[in-house]
Order: C-alpha cells, then sequence, then structure tokens
C-alpha cells in the first residue's frame, strides 16, 4: 500500500528541521503557504504536523503557529518512540553505515526458542546475526529472528542492506508497532569478540528486544539488539497527559 501525502510531507519537513533550514525556535511557514507549496489540502499539512508533534519536532501553539522545538543530538542516538532501522538512522545522522551478515539460518522454533521469542513451537523462522557499523566502527549486534510465511525471500544480502526497505518496497508490508523492553545485561564472548570490547573496562551492556508487528496484527519479528556500552544513548520524546 502506498504512503499517504502527509507521510511524503512529514518527512520533507522532518528533513528541513533536522537540516536547520527552520532555526531552533523559529516558527514553520503558516498553515496556508504550505498549502500552496505541498499542493494539498488542510487536513492533509495538519497530519503531516501531528506526526511532527508526537515525535517531538514541533509543537502547536494556538493564535501563533507552529513552533520548531527540535535540538540536534549527537550522532549515536537512536529513537525508542519510532519504528527506524539503522539504515535509516544513520542517514538521518548523516553517518557512513555498513552491516556485516555472521549468521544467516533458516530454523523451526523448538520450545527454547519459543520462550524468547514469542514464536509459537514449530515456526519456520530466519535467524540472523548482523554486526552493524557506523563510520568504521562496530557498535551493535543485532539478533533478529523472523517469520518466514511474513517474510518471503528474504536473503543475506538483503539483510546486509536493509530488511526494513525490503519488508516495505519490495513486499509492500505496513510495519505498524513494536513492542520493547531495555534492560542491561553481562557482555558475552559474542560482543567481546565482534564489538572488540574489553572486559576490564566494561562486563555490562544495553539490550533492546523488541517484537514487531505488521497491519495485519502478526507479529513478523523478534530482534534482540546488543548496544556497545560507551555509545549506547537513546532518544525518546515523552508527553504528560492530562490528569482525569
Amino acid at each position: 500500500m502506498p504512503k499517504a501525502k502527509y507521510h511524503d510531507i512529514y518527512r520533507d519537513l522532518k528533513q528541513k528541521i533536522e537540516d536547520e533550514e527552520y532555526a531552533y525556535q523559529d516558527f514553520l511557514p503558516s498553515e496556508n503557504s504550505l498549502i500552496q507549496t505541498y499542493h494539498c489540502s488542510r487536513n492533509t499539512i495538519r497530519r503531516a504536523i501531528s506526526q511532527l508533534v508526537s515525535d517531538g519536532y514541533v509543537q502547536t501553539m494556538q493564535g501563533k503557529g507552529v513552533r520548531n522545538i527540535y535540538l540536534p543530538v549527537s550522532p549515536t542516538y537512536y529513537t525508542i518512540g519510532g519504528i527506524e532501522s539503522f539504515k535509516e538512522a544513520s542517514l538521518r545522522n548523516h553517518q557512513k553505515a555498513r552491516t556485516r551478515v555472521l549468521q544467516f539460518i533458516e530454523l523451526t522454533a523448538d520450545e527454547k526458542i519459543s520462550r524468547q521469542s514469542g514464536f509459537p513451537v514449530g515456526s519456520e523462522l530466519y535467524y540472523v546475526q548482523r554486526l552493524h557499523y557506523l563510520d568504521g566502527k562496530p557498535l551493535i549486534i543485532n539478533h533478529n529472528y523472523f517469520l518466514k510465511s511474513a517474510v518471503p525471500g528474504l536473503t543475506p544480502e538483503i539483510a546486509e542492506d536493509s530488511i526494513y526497505d525490503y519488508l516495505e518496497n519490495t513486499l509492500h508490508m505496513t510495519i505498524v508497532n513494536s513492542k520493547r523492553v531495555v534492560t542491561v545485561m553481562k557482555i558475552t564472548q559474542i560482543d567481546e569478540k565482534y564489538l572488540e570490547l574489553d572486559v576490564n573496562d566494561y562486563n555490562c551492556m544495553a539490550v533492546i528486544t523488541s517484537h514487531t508487528y505488521n497491519s495485519d496484527g502478526i507479529m513478523f519479528e523478534y530482534t534482540q539488539s546488543r548496544h556497545r556500552p560507551d555509545y549506547f544513548r537513546f532518544q525518546d520524546n515523552a508527553v504528560r497527559k492530562p490528569r482525569a
């Protein structure tokens, strides 16, 4: 399913904010100006702005307009609240990314894998172990399980490029939400080897586990993402909700 026009406008405005075409604390062009610029309806502009508000990029001010509240962050930041691939994050941060596939296996979920991943026993899965580099430095090891029936045709070559790009632009999957848990775990020998860690400096690391669902409500991915501790910094945007 092709993305709606508001999404393209959202991405364009987001890029302009990140590139500081709109300075911090400045107001974006008026709603009428944006309608003329993007040749779209008022509702389309409002949907794009609403997404920017949710992402913490802008704040709407009644009677005044839409103010840019985005502050550039360190390029090693990743977002907790959004679903963003490693390749997308590196492009946003203007860094050179590379992914190396360490293992690519087709397997059937046994009881141990089922308990870990949440996929039912007997599920046909791809297991992909990948090492992600930014500017030549190994920063993240991902252990991915993908449901084969939801991700047909996955290959090591696709895994080295961008699995999410393949899902969205080749399989036309709509990725909807991801349930995540952030915790701290002991460094393993695999972490030590591939992330070039000295256990005399670090004995623990940040680990994010995620269960990700598509628009059919199917969990198609379980991932354990293990982050080099000296580069682990995540960004989120929290909104205080009115008390009942």
